[in-house]
């Protein structure tokens, strides 16, 4: 199972993890959030970054998922990646998590490509 890291601003990765465990009901194994404070330098979160890497990867990789691209939160996950091992998507919201905790069981590839396909499906004007 390919692991989950959201790295976001404030408690926002916490409460797409809440909302996630509502739609699916039941809590995910193997994902985990940092959330990142305008008084946090993001050099000091890097080692405990890394600590929670591990706590989420199962050997078959890990897709981190932050929220805004070049924003602190996205700057620290940056730091976290390894090609072919840990990926990184910016832009987070809910549809994307839940396409990526229901596709878990592809390639890290595939589920990158599931990831960005999922958070733009899920983005449409009401009518």
């Amino acid at each position: 199972m390919i692991g989950i890291f959201l790295v976001t601003h404030g408690t926002l990765g916490e409460a797409l993890i809440q909302c996630a465990c509502h739609v699916l009901n039941r809590r995910p194994p193997a994902i985990a959030q940092l959330g990142v404070s305008s008084q946090d330098d993001p050099l000091d979160l890097l080692p405990l970054a890394h600590e929670m890497l591990g706590w989420v990867d199962q050997g078959q990789g890990v897709v981190v998922l932050t929220d805004i691209f070049g924003a602190t939160p996205s700057n620290l996950a940056s730091r976290l990646l390894e090609p072919g091992r840990i990926e990184g998507v910016a832009g987070v919201n809910l549809p994307m998590l839940l396409r990526v905790l229901t596709h878990r069981d592809k390639n890290l590839e595939a589920l990158l490509q599931r990831a960005v396909s999922g958070g733009c499906d899920g983005v449409m004007r009401m009518r």
